[in-house]
């Protein structure tokens, strides 16, 4: 059995760590090379760094924040947050991220996926859907949350799993900075459909949590950002309790 993985995420805007509630009201949560380096340290699994701006100047901005972050780590780094064009994959790859996460450009041109797996390998293309229950029916939104694709989130992954996505990371909008756990419906839903590893992402507060997600979501991977953020929770501390019942984790030497 393959090991869990544990993912932090950094929110990104403008050079600092940003995390909202819902994809609102987003406040300033720390310096994303103070958080990576001490991340890097505490035994995280891997590294996401969302640019959730994602304007020309942030993008610049976002690059030399992968540099830098990018010193400070040895365990895999993924980038993702308008990325629309193989010109934008190609900076945040070539400033040192390992993989690239899309999702608004992969609803206008499938295709992105498959041209990226060609490219880079299917390891290094992530498909972020973003999604909310909506009648029954988990809804898939772009534009940071904004805009209805008309999809749901089962079908999309199936489709992009066949066009080269390597991963999902399928963030619970509802659950979304909740910290009310995540929506192991939703996830154990998407995961039951695919091949390619899920990571499941919104609504994390509790170690309880984490490991609903892996027994009853059938995550491969669980990302947080707030509770370790602050502290909250200990990466390696989590891995123990993990561990300690019957999942499968990288453990800190």
């Amino acid at each position: 059995m393959l090991a869990r993985r544990i993912i932090a995420c950094l929110d990104v805007r403008d050079g600092s760590v940003v995390k909202g509630v819902n994809f609102q009201n987003l406040q300033k949560a720390g310096d994303p090379v103070a958080l990576a380096q001490r991340y890097n340290e505490e035994g995280i699994d891997e590294l996401v760094i969302l640019d959730v701006t994602a304007t020309l100047e942030a993008r610049r901005a976002l690059e030399m924040t992968i540099r830098e972050v990018g010193k400070e780590l040895f365990i895999p780094l993924t980038v993702g947050g308008g990325i629309r064009s193989d010109g934008d994959a190609g900076a945040v790859i070539d400033a040192g991220a390992d993989k690239v996460s899309v999702n608004t450009a992969a609803f206008t041109n499938p295709g992105f996926l498959t041209r990226l797996a060609k490219r880079y390998g299917t390891q290094a293309v992530i498909l972020a859907i973003d999604a909310k229950r909506i009648d029954g029916h988990w809804q898939v939104f772009g534009r940071s949350g904004s805009w209805p694709a008309g999809r749901t989130a089962v079908e999309w992954a199936r489709e992009a799993e066949s066009r080269g996505a390597g991963e999902i990371l399928l963030t619970s909008m509802d659950r979304d900075g909740t910290r009310a756990g995540f929506d192991c419906e939703l996830t154990a839903a998407v995961a039951s459909a695919v091949a390619i590893p899920v990571i499941a992402s919104g609504g994390a507060g509790t170690f309880d949590h984490f490991l609903q997600v892996f027994t009853e979501g059938r995550a491969d991977a669980a990302l947080a950002a707030s509770v370790f953020h602050r502290s909250e929770h200990g990466v390696s501390d989590l891995k123990t309790y993990l561990a300690g019942n019957g999942l499968p984790v990288r453990l800190p030497c």
